[in-house]
């Protein structure tokens, strides 16, 4: 589970994150829906220790980031957007070399990569050197990468972004299947029909806060809407006349 409680973050006079809370729960895909910079990225990177906390608290499994912040991530696996490879090295080493990093046995960290090689489809891709890969070859090795310590939490920053339609799909299945294992699966976007086809909740942020947060259909009708989307532009304060950004 992973708890965010009245999360801040402020760089200079610009404030990103302003008393951001929601819950996450097992067995749950969470969805965190939000126009562009309205402080997913920046909440989520504080979630996963990437980014000190301002104020507030984040907490995964229990576990204060703030004041433990290796064993929360320990229990949690993070993707961020910047997906960057070593690339004179393939697919296979990348893995292993962070699982090295983490103090994973040879063998357990072998049997995860071939796990999730079968799920994302890309055993032809593992020892091919990372240089030169597709967008949606490198999600394939970094969500791996993420994922080698088998983590009960699995972040995921705008993990679709720059993918074509296949890699879009493989990662989906792969949410999926994380969640019927009962982990907890927290990922962030700013595409309404992905978080439509996903979600178990949604929490929807603009300008730093929560708007609303609750299942898809307690978004349809906080939103007064017959479908998602509009009722996300309600929510979100969207206005179509100010190029789709979020207004006051």
């Amino acid at each position: 589970m992973i708890e965010a409680l009245a999360l801040g973050k402020s760089f200079g006079a610009v404030k990103a994150v302003d008393g951001v809370s929601f819950t996450a729960h097992d067995g749950q895909i969470t969805g965190l829906l939000g126009p562009n910079g309205a402080g997913k990225t920046t909440t989520l990177r504080m979630i996963g220790t990437l980014v000190s906390i301002g104020a507030g608290q984040a907490r995964v499994d229990g576990i204060d980031v703030s004041a433990r912040p290796k064993d929360a991530l320990q229990a949690c696996g993070f993707l961020s957007d910047a997906r960057g490879l070593y690339t004179r090295m393939t697919a296979r080493e990348n893995i292993r070399y962070y699982a090295e990093l983490r103090g994973i046995d040879p063998a357990r960290s072998e049997s995860a990569i071939n796990r999730y090689a079968d799920w994302l489809d890309m055993r032809a891709l593992l020892d091919r050197r990372t240089d030169g890969f597709s967008q949606g070859e490198r999600m394939k090795v970094a969500i791996t990468r993420a994922l080698v310590h088998e983590p009960p939490n699995v972040i995921l920053d705008e993990p679709t972004n720059g993918l074509d339609v296949m890699s879009t799909r493989a990662l989906r299945e792969l949410i999926r299947r994380l969640r019927a294992e009962g982990r907890t699966v927290l990922f962030s976007s700013h595409v309404m029909q992905e978080v439509a086809a996903l979600c178990d909740r949604i929490v929807i942020i603009a300008q730093g806060r929560v708007t609303a947060a609750g299942t898809p259909a307690d978004i349809l009708s906080a939103g007064g809407k017959d479908n998602l989307e509009d009722a996300f532009v309600s929510l979100a304060g969207i206005d179509a006349a100010h190029g789709g950004e979020a207004v006051a």
